[in-house]
């Protein structure tokens, strides 16, 4: 039997309040437990406008009809309106998802920074980003996150060196084929290996569960709280099904970290390329 996790990100404050309590309910229904992974700090949305110019970015824009996808409100935060805090404005919704029995990792302080900026940041300005994103956690969840992923898929190896000092258990930061070793820093990566809708559809999120359906390497599927939260809770629901149906074993990311032997996995340092369906490239 595969093993499966949802690792779902909350990247925006619309994805925090419209978005979140969908997909908690969706799997409050069919008894599904998943690793969230929490943006904490401003929602700078609006920052994105500025990407427009990259060809890739805007075409992504446009195939995800991102205008009715986010909204008016947050195409404007950071920019002519007030950004909102994310998480760190809502500790008692962060603390129900571990009381619901779900992972709570942490995503960001920043998001759209990281995504948009990470290349141009200093290492000072990269660690004061992790200050801020650990310390919303703690004050949210009252113990140390055990678990980071990187906005976007976005690595360096600034990063990997930075993430060596906060103690996580392992990170998901990558797009890679399956689990491996860090070269950097030693950690454990267990990588987003199937598509999400965003990139490339529901037909081809369907198809690549049913590929990967007898696959031994511990399948990840990325959700987002403001796509399939919202405009995609239909979507959403057709490809739990289908999880369902091909027999796969749904646990939490960090339940599958401990059941990895990390003493055979391949040893390797940061890849990046570009995948389908994603503006800039990502760790693969």
């Amino acid at each position: 039997m595969a093993t499966l996790a949802l690792k779902v990100d909350i990247d925006t404050y619309q994805g925090f309040t419209e978005g979140l309590p969908n997909i908690i309910r969706i799997l409050g229904r069919r008894g599904l437990k998943s690793s969230f992974f929490v943006s904490f700090g401003p929602d700078r949305s609006g920052l994105a406008l500025v990407q427009l110019l990259r060809p890739r970015f805007l075409w992504k824009m446009l195939r995800t009809n991102a205008p009715s996808t986010y909204g008016l409100k947050t195409a404007l935060y950071g920019t002519l309106l007030k950004p909102p805090l994310i998480g760190l404005q809502f500790p008692d919704a962060v603390r129900q998802l571990r009381d619901l029995g779900h992972e709570v990792a942490c995503h960001a302080w920043d998001h759209r920074l990281w995504q948009d900026w990470l290349p141009w940041m200093s290492a000072t300005a990269i660690h004061a980003w992790f200050g801020k994103m650990v310390g919303a956690y703690e004050t949210a969840i009252g113990e140390k996150p055990q678990a980071f992923g990187a906005p976007g898929w976005r690595m360096d190896k600034r990063v990997l060196a930075e993430v060596s000092h906060w103690g996580f258990q392992y990170v998901s930061c990558t797009r890679a084929h399956g689990p491996f070793m860090w070269a950097e820093n030693g950690l454990l990566e267990i990588p987003s290996n199937l598509p999400c809708i965003e990139e490339v559809g529901l037909d081809g999120v369907l198809a690549a569960l049913k590929r990967n359906a007898d696959q031994t390497i511990p399948q990840v599927l990325p959700v987002h709280t403001e796509i399939e939260g919202r405009g995609c809770q239909r979507d959403f629901e057709q490809v739990l099904d289908i999880i369902a149906d091909l027999g796969y074993q749904v646990m939490k990311i960090a339940d599958i970290a401990r059941r990895i032997d990390t003493s055979h996995l391949e040893t390797r340092a940061l890849r990046e390329g570009f995948l389908p369906g994603r503006a800039f490239k990502c760790a693969v």
